[in-house]
């Protein structure tokens, strides 16, 4: 496991650089300790860009008295860190980009989904890019760059035999999870007590600034009984069993964790002719490891646990997708796939004009023809705009199943081929 993580490269970078080239205002958002700070940091330095941070309470309250006249004496290029506790700011960043409307003017970073959060997000409509950062990918990590994402949505996955499986290693990359100071740690112990702690703070501080909820004690509990049910369909009554909560705040308390990135919320896939997809959304942990520290989970139980493997392994597997697409070109749209007859596919891919790749997540070493049923019934499902299904697996080979299908080792989402 790595532990000089600060040199880690971060491949969100060039695409930072060429939005501060042209929009007045970038917003970097994603959970904190995903590195946003360092990124802004690394990158503004060289540009003559000031740090200013609303996580400092006389900067945060300064701001909140006079927004306007806190915009006006900010230095040319700004750098403002967690802006997000601060949504009044919005407005006067407004004014004062259509005041003097000059490429990277404002370098903002966010703990917050903005995109959750419509009212700050429509306030600098066409004037902010939002670039999403999360914790470190796999491919961060081994500094390499894989060309899988996009040879499937080419439709033309290099048929390969040859690395080893990752066996016995697998559980320990789900535990470890992706956030860099969880990383830093020495052992998977001090890995897990940081990520217990880390959700604490997210709760006691994040998440109450975007609440009007006073009592948040249920919270982790309800993550807890979350990071259970990663992969699964959201059902929210059995969310709200444990608790003598109503539904709706249990729905709500959702959306909360959803806003600060702790929990992921896949939709359901579906074209307008279909009436026979299931539309239930799925569930899934923003991180495995922060899953498995919840779960009290390390390596060895996972390898033991086959069952709790499984949905874990789903949603490391759609997290590194996600990381993998967002530092990509065209933007890539995620969902999963279920009919009323059981047929379905893990994590389902939209890009450019619908080009559509499904993707199925299996622990064994080993592909059955059975396993490409739902990937069958997607493909027939998207008609022409299906490029690809894979069945990503621990086994050695990339191999073609016909039609568009293939199985594919799951290193080789991460590993250059």
């Amino acid at each position: 496991m790595p532990h000089a993580l600060t040199a880690t490269p971060r491949l969100l970078v060039p695409r930072l650089r060429e939005a501060l080239s042209d929009s007045p205002v970038v917003l970097i958002h994603g959970p904190r300790q995903s590195g946003k700070t360092t990124l802004a940091r690394m990158v503004g330095e060289r540009r003559g860009y000031r740090y200013v941070t609303f996580d400092d309470d006389t900067v945060r309250l300064a701001a909140e008295q006079d927004p306007v006249g806190f915009v006006d004496g900010l230095p040319a290029r700004v750098i403002l860190d967690e802006v997000q506790r601060v949504p009044q700011l919005f407005t006067s960043i407004k004014a004062a980009v259509d005041r003097h409307r000059v490429p990277g003017r404002f370098m903002l970073t966010g703990s917050a989904n903005v995109l959750l959060l419509p009212t700050l997000a429509d306030s600098l409509a066409g004037r902010m890019a939002i670039l999403r950062l999360h914790p470190l990918a796999q491919c961060e990590l081994a500094r390499t760059r894989p060309r899988l994402l996009d040879a499937l949505f080419e439709g033309t996955p290099r048929k390969t035999i040859g690395k080893e499986r990752l066996g016995p290693s697998l559980p320990g990359l789900i535990a470890a999870g992706g956030y860099p100071a969880a990383l830093a740690r020495r052992s998977a112990g001090r890995r897990r007590a940081w990520y217990r702690d880390y959700v604490e703070t997210q709760i006691q501080r994040d998440v109450r600034d975007f609440s009007h909820i006073r009592s948040l004690e249920s919270l982790p509990k309800l993550l807890t009984l979350a990071a259970s049910h990663t992969a699964r369909l959201l059902n929210v009554s059995d969310l709200a069993g444990p608790f003598q909560l109503t539904r709706q705040t249990i729905h709500d308390y959702v959306t909360l964790l959803e806003r600060v990135f702790l929990i992921d919320i896949l939709p359901p896939w579906h074209r307008n002719r279909m009436s026979r997809l299931v539309k239930t959304p799925k569930l899934h942990m923003g991180d495995t490891g922060v899953a498995c520290a919840l779960l009290g989970l390390d390596e060895r139980r996972l390898l033991q646990d086959r069952e709790t493997l499984g949905p874990l392994l789903e949603t490391f597997v759609l997290q590194e997708l996600r990381r993998q697409a967002s530092w990509g070109e065209k933007p890539v749209h995620f969902f999963h796939f279920r009919d009323r007859d059981a047929f379905e596919v893990d994590i389902v891919m939209e890009r450019g004009h619908g080009a559509v790749v499904g993707v199925e997540v299996k622990a064994a070493a080993s592909v059955k023809e059975t396993d490409f049923r739902g990937l069958r019934k997607l493909r027939a499902a998207a008609g022409k705009d299906f490029m690809a299904g894979v069945v990503l697996h621990d086994g050695t080979a990339t191999l073609s199943f016909g039609d568009g299908l293939f199985a594919a080792p799951l290193r080789s989402l991460w590993e250059s081929a």
